[in-house]
């Protein structure tokens, strides 16, 4: 894959993910199941986000090596 084509899938899974992150957090604070500190758009939602672009990345990265 080209360089462009794996940070455009990145950048789009991590910019698809903040809301659906955001929106599994709203659903735990209103059902209890998690402590009131957990808050949305903050670091968690923001990091795991950056954890799957990063992710991507590196396996589209991998499989371009081979």
């Amino acid at each position: 894959m080209p360089v462009f084509v794996v940070s455009l899938a990145a950048a789009t899974l991590f910019c698809l993910s903040v809301p659906l992150l955001n929106g599994m957090t709203r659903l735990v604070l209103r059902l209890h199941l998690a402590p009131l500190d957990l808050a949305e758009n903050g670091f968690l939602q923001y990091g795991l986000a950056l954890a799957l672009a990063v992710a991507l990345w590196r396996k589209a990265a991998r499989r371009s090596a081979l």
